[in-house]
């Protein structure tokens, strides 16, 4: 049974914990809470992305999109919402994808603590040939021939994992991005290992390549299962 669905703002945190559709302020349209970003207002009047749907206070839910990000500013929907004057920076899209791409740094990084990630052309292709790779990663500004060969040798694994799904291979991170997440230098391709980890590093890159590529009015697919 779905939670009732206020179409502008929740009840707060607590009360949204069985909830699973929320209406998208700027394109009113009911999505899965996993396509949309909460937002709340803090105690000086600014707007916060609540991208763990934890803060306190009343939230708004936006589709999750720079477009919708960049239309609700545009339109002043969330000065609409919460019925005051608030302070907007004209930069909260990108500010709101800085904050996604973090997160994914950060799921990585916690993924290396825990001894998940192999780092590096030769150790990813032998993990690939050994089986036991359960995410691709790539820098998106790799070289594309590095890349390919990869790539290749991941699908062709594909048909040995039995029921398990194809490998999914993540380009949404520069180079730049994936250096600070495992604390080396020139990293441009790595793998996630079996854990726990892997889970949640594929949900926040699907997150912030959905912000990147969806519209108001459909949310972007994943070709196969690179993302």
């Amino acid at each position: 049974m779905l939670a009732s669905i206020d179409p502008e703002l929740d009840h707060g945190p607590r009360t949204e914990r069985s909830a699973t559709m929320r209406m998208c302020a700027v394109s009113r349209e009911v999505r899965p809470i996993d396509e949309l970003i909460r937002f709340v207002i803090s105690p000086q009047n600014d707007v916060v992305p609540d991208l763990k749907r934890k803060l306190p206070g009343r939230g708004m839910w936006i589709t999750a999109s720079r477009k919708a990000v960049a239309e609700a500013v545009r339109r002043h929907q969330f000065n609409k919402a919460f019925k005051r004057e608030l302070r907007i920076p004209q930069t909260l899209p990108a500010d709101v994808e800085a904050l996604l791409v973090r997160s994914v740094t950060e799921a990585l990084g916690i993924a290396a603590k825990a001894g998940q990630v192999v780092a590096g052309f030769g150790k990813v292709e032998s993990a690939l040939r050994g089986g036991t790779v359960e995410v691709l990663i790539h820098a998106s500004d790799g070289a594309p021939d590095g890349i390919r060969k990869l790539d290749v040798l991941a699908h062709q694994n594909d048909g040995n994992r039995g029921a398990k799904p194809q490998i999914p291979v993540v380009t949404a991170l520069k180079s730049i991005e994936l250096d600070l997440a495992l604390t080396r230098s020139n990293v441009i391709h790595a793998a996630l290992l079996a854990g726990p980890a892997s889970k949640s590093f594929l949900s926040r890159s699907q997150m912030l390549v959905r912000y990147r590529m969806a519209d108001d009015d459909k949310t972007a697919e994943k070709h196969g299962q690179d993302f």
